[in-house]
């Protein structure tokens, strides 16, 4: 390799460390912002950070991508602390990664408006899927254990919402997949509609 190549090299993995760690900053900071929503219990709040993730996952790909989720949640531990006994975090780690990960892999080969779609949709499902298998088998049981709090009380929340909400698998399935899908479908379209007008500076 000459020294022209060498520098090159360098200055290429710079730069991607620069952009990564940039979007990471933009996902945190994006995390303050998280909305509660009326239809949904309390401890599930709507944010927008998967937006810069998803794009950083788009431009630089899945290593990019599951480097962005994982910093700003980093960020977010460092400056915010943890109120839920990293359970949030590590529950928003998994779905961040279902949601850029196959997506941005998807994207990588068909970088085209109809990949971008198909792209998002892939991520929608996958979030959806794994977010409720991840809420499931991991998030409620250690919320439950972590907080002292039974099963029941938390179940009592979707009925209070819900009346079809009767165990954790109705409160999966009529809660925490419906959040997720619409939370995967509100990102995807800021995505859709941003990342071509993003994405210029990020080649650069």
């Amino acid at each position: 390799m000459s020294a022209q190549s060498t520098v090159q090299s360098k200055t290429s993995r710079v730069q991607w460390i620069a952009k990564v760690s940039i979007l990471s900053a933009v996902a945190f900071l994006l995390m303050l912002f998280e909305i509660p929503l009326p239809f949904f219990p309390p401890f599930y709040e709507l944010g927008f950070d998967e937006v810069a993730v998803m794009i950083g996952g788009f431009a630089m790909g899945p290593l990019a991508g599951a480097c962005i989720e994982t910093l700003k949640i980093v960020l977010n531990l460092l400056f915010q602390g943890t109120d839920t006994a990293c359970v949030g975090e590590i529950s928003n780690l998994i779905i961040g990664l279902a949601f850029v990960v196959p997506s941005s892999i998807y994207y990588q080969n068909h970088k085209t408006r109809k990949g971008a779609l198909i792209s998002l949709i892939i991520g929608i499902v996958s979030l959806a899927v794994i977010g409720s298998l991840a809420n499931y088998f991991i998030a409620l049981p250690a919320y439950s254990y972590f907080y002292g709090l039974p099963m029941e009380a938390i179940i009592k929340m979707g009925t209070t919402l819900l009346p079809l909400v009767s165990n954790t698998f109705t409160f999966v399935l009529f809660m925490t997949l419906p959040f997720n899908l619409l939370k995967g479908l509100i990102v995807g379209i800021i995505v859709f509609i941003l990342y071509k007008r993003i994405s210029p500076l990020l080649h650069r």
